[in-house]
């Protein structure tokens, strides 16, 4: 299709197809499908405002990702272009660059989790007590930089026309893994594609079920780095300190008030590193070891004190 070195106006962006905008009124159909049914049968699957701020998250992270558009495949022009490989578009070069950008969603995704900065970029498509299809379009605003951790894919000689129609892929492929309806499926499929089963455990916040199956096509990579767990009980849908908003802004943008806080009382570059970088949470628990070592402390000091009085007594 394109020979190096290629310039963005030899793209033509804008005449590529945009399968997600195609694909939306299909989905925006089975969301209200799944919610009728739901309603049928009486299930708490749906709430009217938790529906309406995912749709309006979704609805603005689609402009944003059109904005971002030229920014986004001039990134990956630019490796191409200094890349020393070139893969030539075939129908193979599809399925190999498919396969790339699934495994680097796996650690995108897995980091997201572990790196309380990347969290902030992830943390709205996990704070609903909900699970449906809708779910699917709560992607925050900020994760778009997240386009980092797609460079080393772009670097190896992919042409940006099949990097852009597999990434596309990649993000439609999650909608269906979203919902409660699609029970298991037969065992080939659960080992190596990510079901709505293998999904559902990773939107659980019961402890066990935390920080498990980061696969967004394949599970095999969780199976591989010791990050799978299949699904028992039904799970706790959420994060572990729940949210009450329903105010798209809120559930955007409250962790990284959080951490902004939380910048403002550090002492220390050491101190502000550990809460940008350690685990979600990390600050929590820290806060919790501190209390109860200090009220161990108070009670051994009670203790000494005890024992001491006693010894005076009895002398």
């Amino acid at each position: 299709m394109y020979s190096k070195p290629i310039r963005l106006e030899d793209l033509h962006i804008e005449n590529w197809p945009n399968l997600i905008l195609w694909a939306a009124p299909i989905m925006f159909l089975l969301v209200f499908i799944e919610w009728g049914i739901s309603a049928y049968q009486k299930k708490d699957t749906y709430n009217t405002k938790d529906f309406f701020a995912a749709s309006t998250i979704g609805l603005v992270n689609v402009g944003i990702s059109a904005l971002i558009k030229v920014a986004t495949f001039g990134s990956a022009l630019f490796f191409y272009n200094i890349s020393p490989f070139t893969i030539p578009v075939t129908w193979w070069s599809f399925i190999l660059c498919f396969i790339a950008i699934d495994f680097a969603r796996y650690w995108a995704h897995r980091i997201a989790h572990e790196q309380r900065f990347w969290w902030a970029t992830h943390i709205t498509h996990h704070n609903s007590s909900k699970y449906n299809l809708s779910v699917s379009f709560r992607l925050g605003w900020t994760q778009h930089i997240k386009v980092i951790f797609f460079f080393p894919v772009m670097f190896m000689g992919f042409n940006p026309f099949v990097f852009f129609i597999c990434h596309q892929i990649a993000v439609l492929y999650q909608f269906w893994i979203h919902t409660e309806y699609i029970k298991k499926l037969p065992k080939p499929i659960e080992f190596i594609f990510t079901t709505p089963s293998h999904h559902r455990v990773h939107h659980g916040s019961d402890a066990h079920y935390l920080d498990k199956n980061y696969g967004s096509t394949f599970i095999i990579w969780d199976r591989m780095f010791g990050t799978f767990m299949p699904e028992a009980e039904r799970p706790t849908y959420g994060i572990t300190k729940p949210v009450t908003s329903y105010s798209p802004i809120y559930l955007v943008f409250h962790e990284w008030n959080d951490i902004f806080k939380d910048l403002r009382k550090a002492n220390s570059f050491k101190e502000a590193w550990k809460i940008l970088f350690d685990k979600p949470g990390a600050e929590i628990i820290a806060n919790r070891e501190k209390a109860e070592s200090e009220k161990k402390a108070a009670s051994d000091s009670l203790i000494r004190e005890e024992l001491l009085s006693l010894e005076v007594q009895e002398k």
